[in-house]
């Protein structure tokens, strides 16, 4: 019986040291690896998140920046647009539209051949973009206007533009693409504007500053962040009437319902001097809370894969991207980005291996119209 106790005493101190050392070894290469790279993304074989293209337009830094969605690495960054802030990948992802505030334009991009296609006049003022299902129009709010823009892509000019209630912020298409729901920041509405015709058709009451609205797949409801209220409220289109309420960190801004409408993201923003840092994860259907996610500094932007598990965050006021697993409820990696990044949209297409590391979008010819962005971080 001795020899057996023997030998457990000295081999415990061997397996203790083998531990040890690849605990270390492990530590030194993640070290060296952190220092120079642009994520801090763990790197395996798996790769971290799934296969896309993640489009971001940095604010204050007057560009957008491409990241490779499954390394979490950047591939490409676009500069020579003033102000972006926002900005919306097509279907298919073979385009990305984005608005420049500073100069009042929408600003298209080729992913494919990596190029720019043009440039657009907007209402004055441009928040958010978003495109019809067939990427041949795009709709922008002039907050400053008042309106929201219909514009023609294959032609490069404006189709129509109808007058909305005070600076509307963010909208979205219906799943069916018959209505536009949009966020009017500086009251206490959504308009709601049936795109034959442009017309705009009511307004619901929904509360204080609304700024983004999201809705579910079957069309019937939709939600409204309230920045002033720290809360999402859910509406039915239908009767245009508020119906549920969860409450949320402080500030919160943009808003995602999944494909499958199995959860609803809302990332908290907070402000400037005090922002908030978090992604609350709502049941769309009872209003409930799942979770709270630590994400980063002003979280802001947000949108998810088409799978429903992974999410993505502009973290503002900490320059970077949050990759999110909604499965495990954690960030597994973050990307430095450019200065104040805003708005965020999933591609499904990846860059081809050729991309540039940077591209220079080229001015519009003609004059310039209306005012540019003022710095507002909505």
């Amino acid at each position: 019986m001795n020899k057996p106790r023997s030998t457990r005493r000295v081999a415990l101190p061997i397996v203790a040291i083998v531990v040890v050392f690849s605990i270390v070894a492990v530590a030194f290469a993640t070290s060296r690896d952190g220092g120079g790279t642009q994520s801090s993304a763990a790197r395996s074989t798996d790769g971290v998140g799934p296969v896309g293209t993640i489009w971001v337009a940095n604010e204050q830094g007057d560009t957008l920046t491409a990241i490779d969605a499954r390394t979490a690495s950047v591939r490409m960054t676009a500069t020579g647009i003033a102000a972006p802030h926002n900005i919306q990948a097509s279907d298919d992802g073979s385009q990305v539209w984005a608005v420049s505030g500073r100069n009042s334009q929408l600003v298209g991009i080729d992913t494919v051949r990596m190029r720019q296609i043009g440039r657009v006049p907007t209402g004055s003022h441009p928040a958010h973009v978003v495109l019809a299902a067939d990427a041949g129009a795009a709709y922008v709010t002039g907050s400053k206007a008042d309106d929201v823009t219909e514009i023609d892509l294959a032609r490069l000019r404006r189709r129509a533009s109808v007058e909305v209630g005070s600076y509307p912020h963010g909208l979205r298409p219906s799943p069916d693409g018959r209505l536009l729901l949009v966020a009017n920041m500086k009251g206490e509405s959504v308009s709601v504007i049936n795109r034959a015709g442009m017309r705009r058709i009511g307004d619901i009451d929904v509360g204080d500053a609304p700024v983004q609205v999201a809705w579910m797949p079957d069309g019937r409801h939709a939600f409204v962040s309230l920045h002033g209220e720290d809360a999402v409220v859910k509406i039915d289109v239908g009767s245009r009437r508020v119906v549920g309420r969860a409450d949320t960190d402080p500030g919160p801004a943009q808003i995602f319902v999944t494909a499958d409408g199995s959860r609803l993201l809302v990332a908290n923003q907070g402000s400037a001097q005090d922002p908030s840092s978090t992604l609350s994860v709502i049941d769309p259907r009872t209003m409930k809370t799942i979770t709270t996610i630590e994400t980063g500094r002003g979280a802001h932007g947000v949108a998810a894969d088409p799978t429903g598990r992974f999410a993505f965050v502009t973290n503002m006021y900490a320059d970077e991207v949050a990759f999110v697993d909604l499965d495990k409820r954690t960030v597994i990696a973050r990307t430095k980005v450019g200065a104040l990044p805003n708005g965020i949209s999933f591609s499904p297409r990846p860059l081809r291996d050729d991309v540039p590391a940077s591209i220079r979008l080229e001015p519009l010819k003609a004059p310039n119209v209306g005012h540019g962005h003022d710095g507002d971080a909505h």
